[in-house]
């Protein structure tokens, strides 16, 4: 049995939560909530590295550049500075909690530094075509044996717990705090009431929401969801990365195709050999991602195709193996040789851009609740995340976020109500979830991909109505099941990304419109408030 309460209670066990835990683990009790086992986040599974300036020839005020360039217009540029100032300390960090990178002894930094599409020059640090894994092995260790922090594996947040839930009273916005969340042991079905002094929302983003996606099957946008529920603005939703690049085989599920194969001279090509990257964007293969995955969505709709190829064969082989060596075993898995021929691949949902709005130290609109990583909107992104800036983010805001935890006095919790189950039974049908989940990720694909119309997103949105109003029937009638919870979750997401793309008149970074295709003069932040009940 485990306790109730905990100084801090981390929701999501990628690097965001990892870095945040592992700095405040010497003073604070912790408790880590993650849905499946703790190595299963998305982190484990980024491949290309870490952006930061490491070498001579690079700086912050480069790498802010192209961070700026990348994000069309809607970076925070403070933020962006901030983050890009502290790259090199956390890669540092990582460093001296053992993860290994990649080294090269003929560079002055001692490491293998790599280029990808929007960066000016050679920042990419990286541990082979593995990095979130490398990382997240070396800090999984750090986590399961440090003894104030307490890791629950298969258990998912239901909702978080604010004071004015425990009041009749209206409480002003600037007084409302979050004291926990209500988690579902997924294995027992029973559901704990958590209380903390700080809870934090780090599970990653939504790309779920689309039936191609390049992310695991947790990134259902639960921190997003349980953020938006609890009062938090929502910001930038209709920014959603499609990486251009997923494998394309009818057995490999979600496996992505780094883009450093790009930056180390892999060519996109028609089936018919010829390259088609210079017809749309002068970068070529190097072009940020929104372009080539609008380029490659282009490209397959003229043509009929169901996919595109990436080629990198003209490169040794000893090169790609030593360079890919995960992706040059998958494919070859697959029956596909990266050194002989090419890639086939199609570009997939793959990151997050907006989420639950922060400052610099993760905190919410909520008192004592922060969100970090993917589930936050810092600004860093803008309207289009430049590649690897996203494993810079977690580190750079959780160790921000954890100099805010210790610097502020613990306050005295209340009890809380224990979860009602009573006016509830067993679902009868739990077949409707699955059918209402593919559904959901089918119309989200067709409807709001990576070309978007005011009829499509229309169309979305009054499939979304229907499908909240059966899964409010059955949250309300029904014991919460893991997939009740994540669709609820997925439902949400997908609304405040329509709702989102909706209100923008304009054509920017990762969201494309037919109907908008132009780009405002003047550039602003789509932000979703709540309205709260009376």
């Amino acid at each position: 049995m485990f306790d109730n309460h905990y100084d801090v209670l981390i929701i999501g066990s990628g690097l965001a939560g990892f870095t945040l835990a592992l700095h405040l683990a010497d003073q604070k009790k912790i408790c880590i909530v993650t849905k499946q086992t703790v190595d299963s986040g998305a982190s484990s599974w980024a491949q290309g590295g870490i952006a930061a300036a490491l070498s001579s020839e690079d700086s912050p005020t480069k790498h802010f550049q192209d961070t700026l360039i990348a994000g069309a217009g809607l970076c925070d540029q403070e933020m962006t500075r901030y983050i890009v100032e502290n790259a090199s300390e956390s890669i540092h960090w990582l460093i001296n909690q053992g993860v290994h990178f990649t080294s090269d002894q003929t560079s002055e930094t001692g490491y293998h530094l790599t280029k990808e599409g929007g960066h000016s020059v050679r920042r990419i640090i990286h541990s082979g075509d593995a990095t979130g894994q490398a990382i997240q092995h070396t800090l999984v260790e750090k986590i399961r044996n440090h003894p104030n922090i307490c890791v629950l594996e298969h258990h998912i947040a239901i909702d978080l717990i604010t004071s004015d839930r425990l009041s009749n009273d209206q409480i002003p916005q600037q007084n409302r705090r979050c004291v926990g969340a209500y988690v579902l042991d997924k294995k027992k079905g029973t559901v704990h009431t958590f209380s903390a002094q700080d809870t934090i929302l780090a599970t990653g983003g939504a790309s779920k929401v689309y039936l191609y996606t390049t992310n695991p099957d947790t990134a259902t946008g639960d921190g997003i969801s349980m953020g938006w529920r609890a009062g938090c603005r929502i910001a930038n939703m209709e920014f959603i990365q499609f990486h251009p690049t997923c494998l394309y085989h009818p057995h490999a599920k979600s496996f992505l195709i780094s883009e450093a194969v790009r930056g180390e001279g892999g060519l996109l090509k028609l089936p018919n050999g010829d390259r088609f990257m210079l017809r749309h964007d002068s970068r070529a293969e190097l072009a940020p991602r929104d372009v080539v995955a609008r380029a490659i969505d282009f490209e397959m709709k003229k043509r009929g195709l169901d996919c595109v190829y990436l080629d990198i064969s003209h490169k040794p082989a000893d090169f790609l193996k030593q360079h890919f060596p995960t992706i040059f075993t998958r494919c070859l898995e697959l029956g596909i040789n990266i050194t002989k021929e090419p890639i086939p691949v199609v570009p997939a949902a793959h990151y997050t851009c907006g989420g639950v709005v922060t400052d610099k130290n993760g905190k919410t609109d909520l008192n004592n609740l922060y969100a970090i990583g993917e589930t936050a909107h810092t600004g860093l992104h803008g309207a289009n995340r430049l590649a690897s800036n996203s494993l810079l983010e977690c580190l750079v805001l959780a160790q921000s976020a954890a100099i805010d935890i210790l610097n502020h006095s613990p306050q005295l919790l209340p009890g809380l109500p224990a979860w009602d189950e009573s006016r509830v039974t067993d679902a009868d049908e739990e077949i409707v979830i699955a059918h209402n989940w593919d559904e959901l990720r089918r119309f989200m694909w067709n409807y709001v991909g990576i070309v978007r119309t005011t009829k499509r997103l229309q169309r979305a949105q009054r499939r979304i109505e229907l499908l909240r109003e059966e899964i409010n029937e059955y949250y309300t009638n029904f014991r919460v099941t893991s997939d009740l919870l994540e669709l609820r979750n997925l439902v949400d997401s997908a609304d405040l990304i329509v709702k989102s793309a909706m209100l923008r008149h304009e054509s920017r970074g990762l969201h494309y419109s037919k109907d908008f295709p132009n780009t405002s003069h003047v550039a602003q932040n789509t932000i979703l408030q709540k309205e709260r009940a009376k």
